[in-house]
């Protein structure tokens, strides 16, 4: 039996320098950089010959998954520098609920040959849980109260 292909995410490793922070670059075949515009839900996309490796630099979004048959929506965003990785045969899409687009670099990995069906959008085979994506938005915009001094 092969292995399963999933999404993973991981922290962008950096180093402090001066008043600067480093991060570590992703080894890439091409890299595009991708606005997700405000208010966009996305239709689904499934690459058969390349990886996407994303990393939002401006603003959130929400990645929905089709894996094992139901969907998983990952929270990505600025304030949270990391690598998501799409292997190949992963049906994706985004949804940015914000009144902000979102930028974010795509550092694509490649299997071969570019084909046209990796970015041909598909209709989802079920209606996402758009309710679920606003309480895992609600969840990540919720602000620390400040500290009272009594």
């Amino acid at each position: 039996m092969g292995l399963v292909s999933r999404i993973s995410t991981r922290k962008l490793e950096s180093i402090q320098g001066g008043m600067s922070q480093f991060y570590t670059p992703q080894t890439s075949d091409e890299t595009m950089l991708v606005q997700i515009p405000a208010g966009n839900i996305d239709e689904i996309f499934v690459h058969h010959f390349q990886t996407d490796q994303l990393l939002v630099v401006r603003g959130s979004f929400v990645l929905v998954a089709l894996q094992n048959g139901h969907y998983e929506y990952i929270f990505l965003s600025e304030d949270n520098p990391q690598v998501l990785t799409i292997p190949p045969g992963i049906p994706h899409g985004a949804i940015n609920l914000s009144s902000q687009p979102c930028l974010l670099v795509n550092a694509v990995l490649r299997h071969g040959e570019s084909h046209p069906l990796d970015y041909r959008p598909m209709k989802p085979p079920f209606a996402y849980d758009l309710e679920k994506v606003e309480d895992i938005l609600a969840q990540k915009t919720v602000k620390t109260p400040a500290l009272s001094h009594h």
